[in-house]
């Protein structure tokens, strides 16, 4: 996929009921960090179901740019030879990430705590999106920025340090990508790195450090224990080993929410990742009603998985806690269509971090369910979304501000309005879910291209 392409309309029909068993994707976040622990070790690291997205394959050749051998040896089968910490070169030419917030802002850590410079930049949508709170913490570990655009944004040179000087950092906000940066800049750094969240966030740069042989702890802190305090030894040898990447449950939340509401649906989705500080939407959806049961749980790649068996419901609105969110981030805008076919109110609390996504998501998502008849406010940062217990109107065409997730979630909405819902553009849908197309086809969805007629 280009993300110079001209936009590609797709459509979703009212469907029939949806019928099958499938695995998703592997994890997004996995997948990125699996590539850059390899990079950084010693030795050879070899991955099994690798989300072959354009997100990762960019993460992918940016570690080949710095040193590392990258080769693929089948569908998702994956061989990295690092180079160990302090052993990269600098790139060729610039790591262009595409549209991949995630794989730029923890190669930054990388490159922020390892003597070499590169140049970052992205698509569109990746140059609008803010870099400094990566940054503040990488600058007081000796990085430094050698060019940027306007307000810390790419086109960026980085320049690391010969060693990174160990900090001790309170989060400003509950964010895995800058709790992930700081830690992997304070793999150069001589000492102890400290790293302080108030609210515990995704634990998955936590989990692989300990699987590549670093010395990390963690430790609750804060008020009731929400927060975490992580400590890192620096200057570990890292050593490869193999990584089994389970399925991603932000891209199970497309199948799962589209069997919720199409009358009549029931889908198995096999090895989902059940990682607590990942479930958050499941959690919610059992709350507003959800027949969702966990099958054949079981240890895959340092993280729990399970099989999940999806059947139609009748949901109904729910209040959902803001601090919830870091654990379904990237889940509130189908949690929001999930949320046009329940009766009564859904108020989702505290989404300050959704207006700093692919796109402003909470903008996107409300705009969306306007277009497509439903009932909505915006209070501060809650969205209220007000549903009738019934299919809404549908027949609108979304924008989606080249953000995968915006057009993901409004194609499963047209999967039960009583319109079509046409999407404005469906092409980057690849970064984090190529197969979402035929995999929804094989269930029975009818997903078309072009604008409805």
């Amino acid at each position: 996929m280009s993300h110079d392409s001209e936009p590609q309309p797709v459509t979703a029909h009212p469907a029939g009921p949806l019928t099958g068993a499938l695995k998703p994707p592997g994890d997004k976040s996995i997948s990125h960090r699996a590539m850059i622990f390899g990079l950084l070790s010693v030795g050879e690291t070899r991955v099994e179901g690798l989300l072959e997205g354009d997100d990762v394959l960019r993460t992918a050749a940016a570690v080949k740019a710095l040193g590392a051998q990258v080769t693929r040896e089948g569908e998702g089968r994956w061989r990295i030879v690092g180079v160990g910490i302090g052993g990269m070169q600098d790139p060729d030419g610039v790591l262009d990430f595409g549209n991949a917030g995630t794989g730029s802002r923890l190669m930054m850590g990388v490159v922020g705590g390892q003597p070499v410079t590169a140049t970052f930049d992205g698509d569109a949508s990746l140059r609008k999106r803010p870099m400094r709170r990566i940054l503040d913490p990488i600058l007081k570990m000796g990085a430094e920025v050698v060019s940027e655009a306007e307000g810390g944004r790419v086109p960026l040179t980085l320049r690391g340090p010969r060693e990174a000087i160990p900090i001790r950092y309170e989060l400003p906000v509950a964010s895995a990508q800058i709790k992930s940066a700081v830690l992997l800049a304070g793999l150069n750094a001589p000492g102890t790195t400290t790293v302080i969240e108030k609210a515990a966030s995704r634990d998955h740069t936590e989990r692989m450090l300990r699987l590549f042989g670093a010395d990390v702890s963690v430790t609750p802190s804060g008020e009731g224990g929400h927060g975490r305090t992580v400590t890192l030894t620096g200057q570990p040898t890292l050593r490869g080993t193999d990584v089994i990447v389970p399925a991603d449950p932000s891209s199970a939340a497309f199948p799962l929410v589209a069997a919720l509401i199409v009358p009549g649906s029931e889908v198995t989705l096999r090895g989902v990742m059940m990682n607590p500080l990942r479930t958050g939407l499941i959690t919610t959806l059992i709350e507003m009603g959800a027949d969702i049961e966990r099958l054949d749980e079981r240890e895959e790649g340092g993280e729990t998985v399970a099989d999940l068996r999806v059947r139609a419901s009748r949901l109904h609105g729910v209040e959902v806690p803001a601090e919830r969110a870091p654990s379904m981030i990237d889940e509130y805008p189908i949690l929001a269509v999930a949320a046009a076919f329940a009766e009564g109110t859904t108020r989702m609390n505290g989404l300050h971090e959704l207006r700093v996504k692919e796109s402003d998501r909470l903008a996107a998502v409300a705009a969306g369910l306007a277009a497509n008849g439903v009932g909505y406010d915006i209070e501060g940062d809650d969205l209220i979304v007000t549903g009738k217990g019934e299919p809404p109107v549908g027949g609108g065409t979304v924008a989606t501000h080249l953000d995968h997730r915006i057009a993901m979630a409004f194609l499963v909405m047209g999967l039960a309005t009583r319109k079509p819902v046409t999407v404005d553009d469906g092409a980057m849908i690849a970064t984090s879910f190529p197969s979402f197309r035929p995999t929804m086809l094989a269930l029975g969805a009818r997903i078309e291209d072009g604008a409805a007629a």
